[in-house]
């Protein structure tokens, strides 16, 4: 068996003992409160490891990649069929939980005591607007993007850098070649990181369960039963779009990034699956340049789970207090969300922040989302989970589109030869 394979066996095993565990606390201990802290310590400490690798592993490939292009049509050509992609699948998502939320009506006629109409959710609504988002676009100071893992200020600035090596030339080839090498630390570094990812499943979900116990998912059963069904709908989707593009390869692709979205939906975070699901998308056949070019900027422009999460959970507090939007009203909120969503990787609970900005231009109450706080976290983990899939479509679609996705033939001649992760200047010639 595989190292992989034996990780996501891990995660599995996790993932179910952490049901248990988090079961006997929550009925066992009157106030859990203590040790669900010290389960969210080992989570915590996972993510801020996975936070470590990221910046410098996006920088080193990405500027690695376009230095080694040496056009800067081809960046362009590339990003353009990136965003192309990007927009039709998020008008797809935003659509699709537009579609079943007025379809099901799940805030019709609920059973659960509504909170006060003026109560305060806890969660600061920010309302992203056209300047804001410009000026957060560009870094002041790539230190202070990294400091903050800023995922699109790090692309913009190792864009700007690679074109700026590969314009020098010769001259930059040092500088290159030790990016490339730091790439290859950073693999490796990733490679040892995921091996604690098993204890930081066992954590997020031993404290979730622990903390809430198995009745508020029967509280809201049918809400999470009807978005979870959205979200298979949403697969099914993304897969058919891939399909069309990569036709009997999409199967090989989903089982490709199978570990990494298992691990965005055991821990709640897209963001945690990111070097597993790079270091995959290359293995299934992504040109690396591609898949280092594309990924991060899907971190920030394609969500395609939350995305979806926001308008049906907009509607769903809308029909909770019997506020009837009419359909112009909904068409103009998917239009919205179309720029408000953009840019919300790296906010804490970022999907809760843009559908609080969304409820305030609506006048629906913002109490509302105090309906949802307390089942966001396995709704989070299936979006976590569909934005890892969203975003390894759109790579390999880009690199199928570029003519860089090498065959199944020859990534198996890689493999069988390779002693180490492919080197990022393989891929574009």
């Amino acid at each position: 068996m595989t190292s992989g394979n034996k990780l996501t066996r891990w995660i599995l095993i996790a993932l179910l003992l952490g049901v248990v565990c988090g079961l006997a606390i929550h009925y066992a201990m009157d106030d859990p409160g203590q040790v669900v802290q010290h389960f969210g310590l080992v989570t915590t400490i996972f993510l801020r490891l996975i936070k470590m690798i990221i910046a410098p592993l996006v920088f080193a490939t990405l500027a690695v990649g376009i230095a080694k292009m040496g056009d800067v049509n081809v960046v362009g050509r590339i990003g353009l069929k990136a965003m192309l992609w990007f927009v039709g699948a998020s008008l797809m998502s935003l659509t699709l939980g537009l579609v079943l939320v007025n379809l099901f009506e799940p805030g019709v006629g609920l059973t659960i005591a509504l909170p006060d109409a003026g109560a305060s959710s806890g969660v600061v609504a920010t309302g992203l607007t056209l300047a804001e988002f410009v000026t957060h676009l560009v870094p002041a100071s790539i230190v202070d993007g990294m400091a903050k893992n800023e995922i699109l200020q790090i692309v913009v600035f190792s864009v700007f850098f690679g074109v700026g090596c590969a314009g020098v030339g010769e001259k930059a080839k040092a500088l290159v070649d030790a990016l490339e090498g730091l790439s290859y630390v950073m693999l490796k570094v990733t490679m040892l990181v995921m091996w604690f990812a098993p204890f930081a499943v066992f954590a997020a979900v031993a404290s979730a369960i622990a903390k809430s116990g198995l009745g508020v998912l029967a509280t809201y059963g049918v809400f999470m039963a009807e978005f979870y069904f959205g979200i298979l709908l949403l697969w099914l989707l993304l897969f058919a779009a891939a399909w069309v593009v990569l036709r009997g390869r999409a199967v090989t692709l989903f089982k490709a990034v199978r570990e990494p979205t298992l691990l965005a939906f055991s821990t709640a975070s897209s963001e945690a699956a990111y070097p597993k699901t790079l270091a995959l998308l290359e293995r299934f056949g992504c040109s690396n340049r591609i898949a280092s070019f594309v990924l991060p900027l899907g971190y920030s422009f394609n969500l395609d789970g939350s995305m979806m999460y926001c308008t049906f959970a907009t509607v769903f507090i809308a029909q909770a207090y019997g506020i009837e939007l009419s359909y112009a009203q909904q068409l103009t909120m998917l239009l919205i969300l179309m720029v408000t969503s953009k840019g919300m990787a790296g906010v804490p609970r970022a999907s809760l922040v843009v559908i609080a900005a969304t409820l305030a231009q609506f006048n629906i109450p913002e109490a509302g989302l105090l309906l949802l706080l307390g089942i966001d976290h396995f709704l989070d983990m299936a979006r976590s989970a569909t934005n890892v899939i969203g975003n390894s479509v759109a790579t390999a679609v880009v690199s199928k589109w570029e003519g860089q996705l090498r065959t199944e033939d020859e990534v198996a001649a890689e493999l069988e030869n390779a002693t180490e992760p492919s080197p990022p200047h393989q891929g574009i010639g």
